[in-house]
């Protein structure tokens, strides 16, 4: 053996392969090839499904971005590391991150960002996986979404986008921090960087919506309406610290000028947490003239996003958020802390829990906005 003591075994295993867009999963025998230099193989414990694995599938469908294993929020134990990886060692309890830290880059140098120019993100957003893959299928090669492909029972990552976390916390809550909650969360406190005793408006109360309700109050917002044709979201949104509620559907009126006559002329602070042009829109013009900050936190690339040059000329901020702001390799670790001591909630995320093998289950539940999260266990612990 060329690497004494590194294990060279292709593993094989199930995962949930989309063969093409817009048609269900499908629960194949896959090889999961030997981690190579710097990469660390990984047995995924728990995962969560989120809106940007359907978006890929039924939004996005770029034909280069198919076949692939979905899933990029997930945790899991190392299983055996590459050549080079002193950082982790089999065993270690682990996140894998869509997003890189190389911490060299002049982006991780920089205490402003956590873009990386490592990574699928780096040039192949569009496709949404990187060009290199370690599974094969029947004989071809499948992509890795978001690097990550935590709809396997085993992935292969990058040690630059690996997260060692508490021994001790449960893989299937904290999966959630690998996107969704660290999205939402991440995008009030450091993004918007919400200020106490200000007034906050939540457009989408999926995970996303409801981690930025709970980012909002930790960061002492005292108004915090949540915003959603589905009423029924709004008990949830409770749980998390939305303070007011509001369905565009009862009212005749744009609900920016709904949000402006509450408000006494706009909210301190917006975030759009659906991922729809017109509603970023909407986020933006229910923010107040002066100082008001708008963010973009859901993940869409289909449509130019427009409004009015005099809502920015008046004063208003528009910005964007990737992963809440959070540096990966350094954000996870403090998050999953952060929920260990009670800051962060995760548990009442999680409406269902279900096996790899429900996974179709699972995305038709979120396609009909009948969960907020589903967790699916995929390898027993």
């Amino acid at each position: 053996a060329e690497f004494e003591g590194f294990p060279e075994t292709v593993i094989k295993c199930k995962a949930a392969v989309a063969w093409e867009p817009n048609k269900p999963l499908v629960i194949e025998e896959i090889e999961v090839a030997p981690p190579q230099a710097n990469e660390v193989r990984i047995k995924i414990v728990a995962t969560g499904v989120c809106h940007t694995d359907l978006y890929h599938l039924f939004e996005g469908m770029h034909k280069d971005g198919f076949p692939a294993v979905l899933g990029h929020e997930g945790a899991g134990i190392v299983e055996s590391v590459g050549p080079g990886v002193i950082e982790f060692q089999p065993g270690d309890k682990v996140i894998p991150l869509f997003i890189y830290q190389c911490r060299e880059c002049r982006f991780c140098k920089s205490p402003k960002t956590n873009q990386c120019e490592k990574g699928w993100a780096a040039d192949r957003y569009d496709v949404m996986a990187s060009a290199e893959s370690r599974f094969t299928c029947k004989g071809k090669k499948i992509l890795q979404f978001m690097g990550t492909s935590t709809f396997s029972e085993y992935t292969v990552v990058n040690q630059m986008a690996v997260a060692k976390i508490d021994p001790t916390a449960p893989l299937d809550k904290v999966c959630l921090l690998g996107c969704g909650v660290c999205t939402g969360y991440g995008a009030a406190v450091n993004t918007a960087k919400v200020e106490p005793g200000s007034t906050c408006a939540v457009f989408g109360l999926g995970a996303v919506g409801l981690a930025a309700v709970m980012g909002c109050k930790a960061a002492g917002a005292k108004k915090i309406i949540a915003v959603d044709i589905n009423p029924e979201k709004f008990e949830k949104a409770k749980v998390f610290g939305a303070t007011d509620f509001l369905n565009p559907k009862d009212h005749s009126k744009p609900i920016s000028q709904v949000l402006s006559k509450m408000t006494n002329g706009g909210v301190d602070f917006s975030l759009e947490c659906v991922g729809n042009v017109g509603v970023m829109r909407s986020a933006l013009e229910s923010c107040v003239k002066g100082w008001g900050v708008s963010v973009l936190v859901g993940w869409t690339d289909l449509y130019d996003v427009a409004t009015r040059p005099i809502q920015l000329i008046a004063g208003r901020t528009w910005k964007g958020s990737l992963f809440g702001g959070f540096k990966s390799k350094d954000g996870v670790p403090q998050m999953v802390k952060a929920y260990l001591d009670k800051k962060v909630k995760l548990d009442e995320f999680v409406t269902h829990n279900m096996t790899l093998a429900q996974v179709n289950d699972a995305i038709e539940l979120m396609k009909h906005g009948e969960c907020i999260r589903t967790v699916l266990s995929v390898s027993p612990q």
